[in-house]
């Protein structure tokens, strides 16, 4: 039995079967998302989204959906689903679903009288392309394959409307057809490896619906451009395949080509599995450059996530090269920002004051996870270099003060991971000494100057270690209050006393400067106030201004982003922290706790975890389907379970 399978009764109701999406990516940007019945519930959504980098640093829309029809005896039994006004569904081909499996491949079987279909989907690997496998399982007489096409041609953060200026005209290619609807997109190819007939029946699908935009409070409907339809004969045993992408591909190599491909696949038949599927959808490879996409379906590569997840997506799962090639474009980044010279490397964000401190934890994890000996030769002096840079006070946003403490300026722009903003203004201000911020100094300090000892630089060693020490101080000085946790920010006598998340990285890093019972007694709060069923709580419900539903329009979502909602992974620092204090006889609970994600990956986006979840019964699965950090996160706590269970 498949770990991931949906049966008939589930995939009919489609109350249930819409909230559930699945994702397939090709690893350099491109990607395929849908809900588990076909049916395009975002604006995100497609058969075929691709980046354009001559048009823009955005995805694109190229093939919306491809409806299936199955005729025998001149009845047509459209298998498409489309969402339009009015709660309106048609053609409602779910009604043949029988089942839905995802091991490998999704995998859809439809029953129509005594026709039964098998739809397989793949998107190949570093290729703009799509391939979907058809096998008749079973008929009794003979049966034609009709599969229409609807096109878009659009950005993912823009909708397409009947108009003029669509082009209409396609050209004949092997086995199918070429077009292009607007200049300065690329020519989608449609082809099978059969030969077929191209019936040219151009017309608009108009009015069709995204509710997830609609629930997000965005325009919601568009027009869909179809230019006709493909038929083909196809026999009881045969599978015909059909391909969408950007360039031609010889149709006699389609079967081997998708063979090839499922077998390169990671099987999705454990938890584990399919967080390994999700962490390998999250690299993204341009040119020569590899990156870690934040999320999908619309972040992009970011700073501060890619360094918080690298160690979970690649050294947690054995995948060190990974590690180092992302890490090897990561390292052109860091040194253009601190020798303050133009960038070609797409990560965003690297001004941020926390970014070159999380690329020195990650560095750590490198140390830890494969060798310190590896590290010093690889990442020694980009390490040295990096301290250096700050403890120079050369940094536009951390400034060192006397009391070996970072002062940031949060006032007018967010500068950390609690990042929402309205009208341009921080939701959260976080300024002055930020905890976790100057945890990751005080973690930085220590490890860099073991690191710089280890290799002889017994100067810098000395001097990191000095200011170690009077960093520490001063951090339980100004951070820890008279109830037993951490401040979240200082500035001055503006003191924020709010109990969030961000305390916990000083009980879970290697260095920190809290003794055993002050980190016991954060952690004691954290439990208590913060911890959910599905992660941290960005704000305890016992503090002002707590808003633990992530829904609505825009603002309304941004008010809530991080005044309660629950992160997944700041449980895997949480872990982290807990197995500190409790070692083995915390593997029970946290063994316990991961069966609570293990039931994600039948929800939502299938075999992964979503951005963020309501902070209040029952935590639902809210923003961006699948995300970087959160997979990562609980990679990484498997990792560390399994050097406990050795």
């Amino acid at each position: 039995m498949s770990y991931l399978k949906f049966d008939k009764t589930l995939m009919t109701n489609l109350e249930e079967a819409l909230p559930r999406e699945i994702l397939r990516t090709n690893r350099s940007g491109a990607y395929h998302c849908t809900t588990i019945v076909d049916c395009n519930t975002r604006k995100y959504h497609g058969l075929l989204v691709i980046p354009v980098p001559e048009l823009d640093d955005e995805n694109h829309v190229l093939l919306s959906s491809l409806d299936e029809t199955v005729i025998q005896h001149g009845a047509e039994f459209n298998l498409g689903l489309h969402k339009y006004q009015g709660d309106n569904y048609s053609p409602r081909g779910h009604k043949y679903i029988r089942e839905f499996e995802c091991e490998k491949v999704p995998t859809t079987i439809y029953r129509v009288g005594g026709v039964i279909l098998k739809k397989e989907k793949l998107f190949v690997h570093h290729e703009n392309r799509i391939l979907i496998r058809y096998t008749l399982l079973d008929a009794h007489s003979a049966t034609i394959l009709r599969l229409r096409p609807f096109l878009a041609f659009r950005s993912v953060r823009e909708y397409t409307h009947e108009n003029a200026q669509a082009s209409r005209e396609y050209q004949v290619v092997s086995n199918g057809i070429k077009t292009c609807m607007y200049p300065g997109y690329p020519e989608l190819y449609m082809q099978l490896n059969k030969k077929n007939e191209f019936h040219y029946l151009p017309d608009w699908y108009r009015g069709i619906e995204y509710p997830k935009e609609q629930e997000r409070g965005y325009d919601f409907n568009e027009d869909l451009y179809v230019p006709g339809y493909f038929e083909v004969e196809i026999k009881k045993g045969e599978s015909i395949v059909f391909s969408g992408g950007v360039s031609e591909i010889g149709t006699r190599s389609l079967k081997k080509t998708f063979e090839d491909e499922v077998e390169e696949r990671t099987p999705r038949d454990t938890f584990r599995h399919c967080l390994i599927n999700a962490a390998h959808q999250f690299l993204n490879k341009q040119e020569n450059e590899f990156y870690i996409l934040a999320g999908y379906p619309w972040f992009k590569c970011r700073a501060r996530d890619l360094f918080i997840s690298l160690p979970g997506l690649t050294l947690a799962i054995n995948e060190v090269s990974k590690f180092e090639m992302v890490m090897e474009t990561a390292c052109k980044a860091i040194y253009n920002f601190i020798r303050n010279e133009p960038s070609q490397i797409k990560i965003y964000e690297m001004e941020h004051p926390d970014i070159l401190l999380w690329a020195v934890w990650c560095i750590q994890q490198y140390a830890k996870m494969v060798s310190r000996e590896a590290c010093r030769g690889k990442y020694g002096v980009l390490l040295e270099d990096i301290m250096r840079f700050l403890c120079q006070d050369k940094h536009p946003n951390l400034i060192l003060h006397d009391n070996g403490l970072l002062y940031t300026y949060g006032t007018n722009r967010a500068v950390t991971w609690m990042n929402s903003t309205v009208n341009g203004h921080p939701v959260i201000p976080r300024t002055g000494y930020i905890v976790e911020i100057n945890t990751l100094w005080y973690n930085a300090l220590r490890f860099a100057g073991e690191l710089s000892g280890e290799a002889g630089n017994n100067a810098l060693a000395e001097s990191l270690g000095a200011l170690a020490e009077k960093s520490g101080k001063s951090f339980v000085n100004v951070f820890l209050n008279e109830y037993g946790y951490l401040l979240d920010y200082v500035d001055g006598n503006m003191m924020e006393w709010s109990v969030r998340p961000n305390m916990i990285f000083a009980v879970a890093f290697d260095y920190s400067p809290l003794n055993s019972s002050q980190k016991k007694g954060v952690l004691d709060i954290v439990t208590k106030e913060l911890l959910t069923p599905k992660g941290l709580r960005s704000l305890s419900p016992k503090s002002g201004g707590y808003n633990p539903n992530y829904v609505g329009p825009q603002i309304q979502r941004d008010y809530a982003y991080h005044q309660g909602t629950a992160w997944p992974w700041l449980a895997g620092f949480y872990f982290e922290a807990y197995l500190r204090i409790y070692k083995m006889s915390g593997i029970g609970f946290i063994e316990r706790y991961l069966i609570g994600y293990e039931d994600e990956m039948s929800s939502h986006c299938i075999g992964s975890i979503s951005e963020l979840f309501d902070g209040n019964p029952p935590f639902k699965g809210r923003g961006a389907i699948s995300f970087a950090m959160n997979v990562a996160e609980i990679l990484r706590i498997l990792y560390l379970l399994s050097k406990y269970n050795y």
